[in-house]
């Protein structure tokens, strides 16, 4: 009989248990505080459950899944009645209560990256275009190289005559020149034309009546063809430039922005031509086989120059050491010296009063036999 009464309270209670199983997730749908309440709940009851307590009061029961299987006690506990006869099983602890089913589910996002930032092609050609400067090693660079004068290849060979020695006491009356190729040695434009002056004080030497320079003639149109073929030339080359070069700047002359290469003191001429220091145009004439047969007209000492030019064999090395910075020098010797600085090409008087002169460079300076010394500039 007793037996019989323990099946008919187990039925009974199972009927209630899985009633409330049913009435649950109805309760749950009505609202959030119930679920969470019964969340709470189960989740003691789980706690009790691992700590091998009993969390069960008479008429509740935990439910583990929402929907049970007949004849089955879930969530059971372990201080229930066993049958007698029968073998007792271990309830295992649940995972979580049924209050896991009513939470909200969890939204499940990939995890947010930032996308690599792709540079567009200008900024990476900026960003390729910053990049470290070079580094500059001592010894090598730009500054500490001189650089080498550039070669000449058009010369414009010059020659004037004046009324005067000095532009204060007189004018220049007629202007030569001749644009010269090195390599080919060819003339490329000759011109040469008379400026107007009343007085010419220079005509025995010259040859020039003032009153021909008076006469009508293109002097203008002329001297424009002499300034395109200075615009066209690398240097100006001139025998005596300095004279000729203190002409430019005054009066129908403008000043001449191109460097100056004197054929008498920057050119140091082959020794097989047996020149003396400073050689006038028709010694250098001579001295390469060129007729002479006029003189004192600015073409005429133009010409002479030019087919001295096309006979020199190193013309282009003679240029390249004549283009050295060269300052003037004053040679340190006594008067029974004097014969050594007049044999090197130096000059008594000119420009600087009672001293032997000459304009050198720094490498000819030094290969002198006698000591010199800079003199100052002003």
């Amino acid at each position: 009989m007793r037996v019989e009464a323990v099946q008919d309270w187990e039925q009974t209670d199972l009927l209630g248990l899985c009633s409330a199983v049913v009435e649950r997730p109805k309760a749950a749908a009505r609202g959030k505080p119930a679920a969470r309440t019964q969340a709470a709940a189960g989740g003691q009851a789980a706690t009790a459950l691992r700590e091998g307590q009993s969390t069960e009061e008479p008429g509740q029961c935990l439910a583990e899944e929402a929907e049970p299987q007949p004849g089955c006690l879930s969530g059971g506990s372990p201080s229930a009645t066993t049958p007698i006869g029968a073998t007792p099983t271990t309830a295992s602890p649940p995972t979580e209560p049924a209050a896991t089913a009513l939470q909200e589910p969890a939204i499940l996002e990939p995890a947010l990256q930032e996308p690599p930032i792709q540079e567009s092609t200008a900024e990476a050609g900026r960003s390729k275009e910053r990049v470290a400067p070079p580094v500059s090693l001592p010894g090598f660079t730009k500054a500490a190289t001189r650089a080498a004068p550039p070669a000449l290849e058009r010369l414009l060979i010059l020659d004037t005559e004046t009324t005067a020695l000095h532009p204060n006491d007189g004018d220049c009356i007629e202007v030569g020149a001749v644009l010269f190729h090195v390599s080919t040695r060819s003339v490329l434009t000759q011109v040469s034309f008379l400026l107007p002056c009343h007085v010419n004080g220079a005509e025995a030497i010259n040859g020039i009546p003032a009153v021909v320079s008076l006469l009508e003639q293109p002097w203008r149109e002329a001297l424009s063809c002499f300034l395109a073929m200075v615009a066209a030339a690398d240097a100006i080359l001139a025998h005596n430039a300095a004279f000729d070069r203190q002409w430019f700047g005054r009066g129908a002359l403008p000043a001449l922005d191109k460097p100056w290469i004197c054929s008498m003191d920057d050119i140091s001429w082959p020794p097989e031509r047996r020149l003396r220091a400073a050689p006038s145009v028709r010694d250098l004439a001579v001295a390469h086989g060129v007729p002479v047969w006029a003189a004192h007209r600015a073409l005429t000492d133009c010409t002479y120059l030019v087919q001295v030019l096309e006979r020199c064999d190193d013309l282009e090395g003679l240029l390249r050491l004549a283009c050295e910075p060269r300052r003037l020098y004053r040679a340190q010797l006594s008067y029974s010296e004097r014969h050594q600085a007049k044999e090197a090409g130096f000059r008594w008087n000119d420009p600087v009063a009672g001293a032997w002169t000459k304009r050198l460079s720094e490498r000819e300076a030094s290969a002198l036999p006698f000591p010199v010394q800079p003199v100052p500039c002003g």
